[in-house]
């Protein structure tokens, strides 16, 4: 979990990423060129049924669904973000394809096997890590199906011990993960780092301007401690050391 998520989650302040990520189309370290690669990783058409948990302001989910015509729940638990997801949704035209959901997904009920297809790009933090998300979200997926899952992983792994390591881990480790869940690695989706560069640098200009014309709000101290603290550690030592992929496992029908 990115220091400042952590910091808006604990605090109470949902609207951090609201201000944080207002300018952001896609709220993860990728594009619209590689989400369209996923759709074709796991062969989205007409008739395939996505979950995409932690969907914020609707990105991928606008991608994905005006490419290959699926249908896709959206569920989100911040209210900033499901209204401008809900707007962009129906300013595409695409209200008949995306459902979006305010609610927790951690306390979402999910049918067994109900899914061709979930997504969680980003957001394994709502359950404490990529081996809980695994868990939580393949049981919904039926046989035949795939879970993609965006997360960090080491370039170099172990860290040097002046490292924090985040609870991520190497890519080999990232890859067995899935693996250990059944689920068989077929599509791997790297962020460049152009890709992480432009995530990053929304961030820092939209709560520059925010912390520019709100230095009298009460937690502009902490928030711009916290900007500060996350760019730093993004360009001494993440830019060079951190990756972000999306990770595709398919879900073999009968098991291995």
């Amino acid at each position: 979990m990115p220091a400042e998520q952590a910091f808006a989650l604990e605090s109470g302040m949902a609207w951090f990423f609201a201000v944080a990520e207002r300018d952001h189309e896609l709220q993860n370290p990728t594009s619209h060129e590689k989400l369209l690669r996923l759709g074709e990783v796991m062969r989205l058409n007409s008739t395939s049924r996505v979950l995409d948990v932690a969907c914020g302001q609707g990105g991928p989910a606008l991608v994905l669904a005006g490419s290959s015509g699926c249908a896709i729940v959206g569920v989100e638990r911040s209210s900033e973000f499901v209204q401008v997801a809900r707007k962009r949704v129906a300013e595409a035209g695409l209200s008949d394809r995306i459902e979006v959901i305010e609610a927790d997904a951690r306390g979402f009920r999910l049918e067994p096997e109900s899914f061709d297809v979930a997504l969680c790009l980003g957001a394994t933090f709502i359950w404490e890590g990529l081996e809980g998300t695994l868990a939580a979200l393949s049981p919904a997926v039926r046989p035949g199906g795939y879970l993609a899952v965006g997360e960090p992983f080491w370039r170099s792994w172990p860290l040097d011990r002046a490292t924090p390591g985040e609870g991520y881990t190497g890519l080999s480790e990232t890859v067995d993960r899935f693996e250990r869940e059944e689920l068989t690695l077929v599509g791997l989706i790297a962020s460049s780092e152009d890709d992480w560069d432009a995530y990053e640098s929304l961030h820092w200009r939209a709560l520059e301007e925010w912390l520019a014309t709100n230095s009298a709000d009460p937690d502009a101290a902490e928030i711009r401690r916290q900007h500060a603290d996350a760019r730093a550690r993004y360009l001494c030592s993440q830019r060079d050391l951190l990756a972000w992929a999306i990770f595709v496992g398919w879900k073999r029908a009968g098991g291995r």
